[in-house]
């Protein structure tokens, strides 16, 4: 089966749906379908499906018709690491057609060919956008989190008792920023693109029409955002208990002092 078959109707149109479905995708252990291209990954499934697998956890089906995604979905069970309750998804279609300009139209994209790599750079997109929705949705959850220290700040620094919760911040905060520049490699050009040059053009209009840098760095100031606050807050939970000790010390050189007193005066 070749890309073209995939087009059909009047304007060749082909439906297109992404899922951020968990951590990981264990692509060498997908054995029921047929891989048609690699990096990024590519199979078919069904009569006349794609879909293109990510190993941090993504999967871009195209599909003549809606909805025939879930086919391929139940031949992953058991291949995904860290399932998410809630998968973040996406759905566009694509429009083959020669005649017009390539990039984003209202509710889709204008390709001039359903060839792989085209397809493929579809992909790299979708999968690029849903991963930055669902971590923009934690960084959100973030916030949320911060916003008592916050608030607690402006209050004579009457903070948390407990470290653990800046301490959990900062780790949460890390952990995003690992999983964005370590693993999915948000903001890099795709490796695709260093055989197939001349598609670089498509992919920057791509990467345009989903603001992909553009979220990536706003994602990255409020991480650093939070991680910046997480750690004021755990400084001051540290130089409040550090002063808090040195009272107690005093407190008991004052008490050994005046126990010292008591014994020379009404015992000497």
């Amino acid at each position: 089966m070749t890309a073209e078959t995939l087009a059909t109707g009047k304007e060749r149109g082909i439906y297109v749906k992404a899922f951020y479905l968990g951590e990981r995708i264990d692509i060498r252990a997908i054995k029921r379908t047929k891989r048609i291209a690699s990096n990024p990954a590519l199979f078919s499934y069904g009569d006349r499906g794609w879909a293109v697998i990510f190993r941090y956890g993504v999967m871009v089906c195209f599909s003549p018709e809606k909805g025939r995604e879930n086919d391929f979905l139940l031949s992953l069970e058991g291949h995904i690491s860290g399932s998410f309750d809630e998968p973040a998804t996406e759905e566009i279609k694509v429009v083959i057609s020669p005649e017009e300009k390539e990039g984003a139209r209202e509710n889709g994209i204008v390709l001039r060919s359903a060839d792989t790599e085209r397809l493929q750079l579809v992909a790299e997109a979708l999968s690029r956008d849903v991963v930055l929705d669902h971590y923009e949705q934690e960084v959100s959850k973030s916030f949320d989190a911060i916003d008592p220290m916050t608030a607690n700040l402006q209050k004579r620094f009457q903070l948390f008792h407990r470290m653990r919760t800046p301490v959990g911040q900062i780790a949460a905060s890390l952990m995003i920023l690992h999983k964005m520049v370590g693993r999915v490699t948000v903001s890099e050009k795709p490796d695709l693109l260093w055989d197939r040059p001349e598609l670089e053009s498509l992919y920057l209009l791509l990467e345009d029409e989903y603001e992909i840098r553009e979220r990536h760095d706003a994602l990255e100031r409020k991480i650093d955002l939070i991680s910046r606050t997480s750690q004021t807050v755990l400084n001051l939970l540290q130089t409040k208990q550090t002063i808090r000790v040195e009272w107690y010390i005093v407190i008991l050189i004052v008490v050994e002092i005046m126990l010292t007193l008591y014994e020379l005066f009404y015992h000497g």
